[in-house]
């Protein structure tokens, strides 16, 4: 948007300002999602829940007491039933998106898992935690995955210079 009282030189001096605020002000939402995800690595495997056991009884816990759609129900139960699976592999996402998003590495295509992931934890804990506890960092991570991220304090500014228009970064 131009200012009305601003010449020209003002205006494009303002627009790059605020394009590199705003940048910032991505990394910045990128940096603190991507830790998360590595805290919450940590704190899961220290409480066990990338173990066949503790994933099926978290999720267990989730069938009893979520108001997900039974739909959504039945893909957690499938996941408690192959835990041995699907316990790993949760962690593996995790550590995976945390570290990705924390060094601004490939930050679109990891925002974007980021989102479907916990969009299905969202979903996954309707009805046992604070609507908005995790719909924050659901739509935060589209965000970062509509706005090109890494391009500010990652590895994806140092790719985009020698390839600009690759939708990967």
């Amino acid at each position: 948007m131009m200012a009305a009282n601003l010449s020209p030189a003002q205006n494009q001096t303002t627009g790059a300002t605020s394009l590199r605020d705003a940048t910032s002000g991505l990394a910045i939402v990128r940096l603190t999602l991507g830790a998360m995800f590595i805290w919450v690595f940590f704190e899961n495997l220290a409480k066990g829940l990338y173990t066949s056991g503790g994933y099926a009884g978290l999720i267990s816990y989730y069938l009893k007491a979520s108001h997900a759609p039974a739909a959504w129900k039945a893909v957690m139960g499938l996941a408690a039933k192959h835990a041995a699976i699907a316990a790993p592999m949760q962690g593996l996402t995790e550590i995976s998106l945390g570290i990705l998003l924390v060094i601004g590495l490939l930050t679109r295509p990891a925002a974007f898992v980021a989102f479907l992931f916990l969009g299905s934890l969202w979903i996954s804990e309707l009805g046992t935690a604070w609507i908005w506890e995790l719909l924050v960092p659901v739509l935060a991570s589209l965000g970062l995955a509509v706005g090109r991220a890494g391009r500010r304090w990652g590895v994806d500014a140092l790719l985009s210079r020698r390839w600009p228009s690759s939708p990967w970064w």
